[in-house]
């Protein structure tokens, strides 16, 4: 951040007057422009024992597999922003059933919650973020190619939760060297 977005003076990144952080202020209006995770949200759709898939059309990671997901936008809450996701990314027609997993990614400032969703009926096809969009059984997921560790982590719960039926909200944390945070707790 170079210029202030209240008068467009240019901003200096200090640790302000009683905080602990540094923070880009206007050296002019002194207003401190606080800068804060992105939240992304999204669903695990099922159908019986399938999962459905979308496969990436953009970047990053173009030709991968991911659950539907995306930024949430100002104006909506998680479940919304989660069910317009799943309809840009795959057309899914679904009923959200509950919060299953939180992730944070703090080396890129985001925090994943994705839902455990049903899919309401098998009319579903390719946004235009997605190549294919395809339900898996647990033995056909293409684990290799899977887009983000974010999805990894939530397929490996939802299938070890199948076995008992129950479905805990998981939160976790993933740090960039691929080295996970020793978090992972289900609530």
């Amino acid at each position: 951040m170079k210029f202030c977005s209240e008068c467009g003076q240019t901003v200096t990144l200090k640790i302000p007057e009683g905080d602990n952080r540094p923070r880009h202020v206007c050296d002019h209006c002194h207003v401190i422009h606080y800068q804060n995770p992105k939240i992304v949200t999204g669903t695990l759709p099922v159908w019986g024992d399938q999962v459905l898939l979308c496969k990436r059309a953009i970047q990053p990671r173009h030709g991968l597999w991911t659950l539907p997901a995306g930024f949430m936008e100002n104006g909506e809450t998680m479940e919304q922003a989660a069910i317009r996701e799943s309809v840009e990314e795959a057309n899914a027609n679904l009923r959200i059933q509950s919060l299953y997993t939180v992730i944070s990614l703090p080396h890129i400032n985001q925090v994943y919650v994705l839902y455990l969703a049903e899919l309401k009926d098998l009319d579903f096809h390719p946004g235009v973020e997605s190549l294919e969009v395809k339900l898996f059984d647990e033995q056909d997921i293409p684990w290799q190619q899977l887009a983000f560790r974010t999805i990894d982590f939530t397929l490996k719960r939802y299938f070890e939760d199948r076995k008992t039926s129950s479905f805990p909200i998981h939160t976790h944390a993933i740090e960039a060297n691929n080295r996970q945070l020793d978090t992972d707790t289900s609530d």
